[in-house]
């Protein structure tokens, strides 16, 4: 295993036998290479350490339900609130301009062997929870413990490699992981977790949905509730770590606002007006054709392309392999092609977009030509399982089809071709039956008006090759009870893989994920082959070899034709009213809107212009 050597990295001999591994303590933890920042680090450099304080940010709430009636941010249980990361702290926080370290928030320092088949974590003392409460080793094991038994499946799928957690006094914990897990991303892992305060929950129920605002261990509390319209989060001014280097620069505002609507026609109609400053702007058709009306002519409002150098995201239809009918990947291949992205991108996106065709879209993770190398050498221990044009084939991708015209007369034959060597042949009334004479019938479900206008043509091509293809509008609590389910068809979702995958891709590919409720397994994809990459994946010593096994995988799920692949941009589009600073070097893995900050004279020239009251 990869073991840092920065030279402000402490290497001490644990005291044991001679032969014991040397137990490295550090400030931080990376997969693979050094740490970026030493261990006296007094900022990250994407940060204005000066930046004022200050102001409101506000937001439109953009959780998929549209709505929400919980606080409880591990539970399937009800709808949960935007903004609650704001309300908790991790042991460790994210740096963002690095694929995936990590580095001390509510834990002064980590200790592990060089197999890191345990770590220490060593909390600061000062570190207090919203009550007053100080966080001890003992709250950290009573979050383990409980995310890994009453939270959501995802945490209970990420959480299995952890085999133990025992607090060694008041501010150390010891985390140990099972024998055979693969330990490389494991304790940082586990030092992503909000640490929760276990003296809370005694009086509690931990796995209940809720509106009052629960004992926290971040620097933001909820400050005013109004169920499904609106949440505030404003500053605890007795925040503990206001000036640890992690923090310094970020969260520059008073509070984060989430303003909810009940369409996204209400949300830009509120935009222009002023009632919330900040917004992503995720349809193509506004983007290109309605950013014209007065606040953004007179340059109240700025429009702004912001690059993310993350993988782009796998959007695209999923369909639900659980389902008889999607079990033939020549049926599934063939619902695929009649999908033309071109004319649709032409016709409804004004050409905005790429096609997807990859799980790690615009990254250096995405399978591309022949599998040659390390790639090929990890797909050969699963020649027996696998097709054999993934070994002399490039990696699938989509066919193209005319952009002038909504179906292909191209696409039609070939997906013809496909159903029937399925055995779905075409009955009397010109539809799809199999030899029972069930009809081929598919419903893509959404709660999205927007998508209907890309759905329709979807649903006429599909018909036209002889599928019952329907389409259902579902309110937004119904879509996302559905997928929770996986009571559905055909979804549309959108899930994005980081560019260092890890233990994560078990809910969301593995056969786990599969079977257990609310995981991001869509598709309920369960392959041996799929579940051995993945665990190799986990287990990769080096960069190179990570890198290998997830082009690999990438391949391999390409060509189990398990989606409809959409499209990507490699950016955000914002909106935003000209009230906000922001540093000179935007992070290159987030959007940025973290570190910005209020700029009282740009508020104080619009009100003067009757821009904003």
């Amino acid at each position: 295993m990869f073991r840092p050597r920065h030279a402000a990295l402490a290497l001490c001999l644990a005291a044991a036998p001679a032969m014991a591994q040397e137990t490295i303590t550090a400030h931080g933890i990376s997969p693979f290479g050094e740490l970026k920042y030493p261990a006296d680090f007094e900022h990250f450099d994407y940060v204005n350490p000066d930046a004022p304080q200050g102001g409101t940010m506000s937001f439109r709430g953009t959780l998929a339900s549209g709505t929400f009636d919980s606080l409880n941010y591990y539970i399937l249980k009800g709808e949960r609130a935007q903004g609650l990361p704001h309300i908790h702290d991790p042991l460790l926080a994210e740096a963002f301009d690095e694929p995936a370290s990590f580095y001390g928030l509510i834990a002064e320092s980590l200790e592990y062997p060089e197999d890191r088949a345990w770590v220490i974590f060593n909390l600061r003392p000062e570190a207090r929870f919203s009550d007053g409460h100080p966080i001890t080793a003992e709250d950290v094991v009573w979050t383990i413990d409980t995310l890994k038994t009453e939270a959501e499946p995802y945490w209970q799928i990420t959480l299995e490699d952890v085999e133990s957690a025992e607090a060694l006094d008041d501010h150390r914990v010891r985390v140990t992981f099972a024998e055979d897990a693969a330990t490389r991303d494991l304790a940082a892992t586990v030092g992503q977790l909000f640490v929760l305060p276990k003296h809370y929950y005694q009086d509690v129920p931990f796995n209940e949905s809720t509106l009052e605002p629960p004992v926290s261990s971040g620097w933001f509390r909820v400050e005013e509730v109004d169920p499904g319209r609106s949440i505030t989060y404003c500053k605890d001014p007795d925040y503990w770590g206001a000036d640890l280097p992690v923090n310094v620069g970020k969260n520059n505002f008073d509070c984060y606002v989430y303003e909810y609507f009940s369409d996204t026609t209400a949300a830009f109609e509120a935009l222009k007006v002023g009632e919330y400053l900040l917004h992503e702007e995720f349809q193509s058709s506004i983007w290109a054709t309605s950013y014209d009306f007065p606040a953004l002519d007179a340059g109240w409002i700025v429009r702004e392309e912001i690059p993310d150098g993350r993988s782009s995201g796998a959007q695209g239809f999923y369909m639900n392999l659980r389902r008889d009918k999607f079990r033939d990947v020549r049926v599934r291949e063939a619902i695929a092609m009649m999908f033309n992205f071109e004319w649709t991108n032409k016709t409804l996106f004004h050409g905005l977009y790429n096609r997807s065709d990859s799980f790690w879209e615009n990254s250096d993770l995405q399978a591309e030509g022949v599998p040659e190398g390390a790639e090929l050498a990890a797909l050969e221990a699963y020649r027996g399982q696998l097709p054999e044009d993934i070994f002399t084939e490039p990696a699938v991708s989509p066919p193209e089809w005319s952009a002038d015209s909504k179906i292909d007369r191209q696409a039609v034959r070939r997906a013809g071709r496909l159903l029937n060597a399925a055995g779905w042949t075409v009955g009397p009334d010109g539809m799809r039956q199999n030899a029972d004479g069930d009809p081929l019938t598919v419903e893509i479900v959404s709660d999205s008006a927007a998508f209907e206008r890309v759905l329709l043509p979807y649903i006429e091509n599909m018909r036209r090759v002889g599928i019952d293809a329907i389409y259902t509008r579902v309110d937004a609590a119904e879509e996302v009870q559905r997928q929770e389910e996986f009571d559905f068809d055909i979804m549309i979702a959108r899930i994005v893989l980081p560019l260092r995958p890890s233990t994560e891709l078990r809910t969301v590919f593995g056969s786990k994920g599969a079977k257990s409720p609310g995981t991001l397994n869509l598709a309920g994809v369960s392959d041996p082959a799929v579940d051995g990459l993945i665990e190799e994946i986990i287990a990769a010593e080096t960069l190179d070899e990570m890198t290998a096994h997830v082009k690999a995988l990438d391949r391999v799920l390409r060509a189990k034709h398990i989606w409809v692949p959409n499209w990507y941009k490699g950016s955000h589009w914002l909106a935003y009213w000209d009230v906000f600073g922001k540093p000179e070097t935007k992070p290159p893995y987030t959007r940025g809107v973290d570190y910005w900050w209020w700029d009282q004279e740009k508020y104080e020239a619009l009100v003067a212009e009757g821009a904003l009251n």
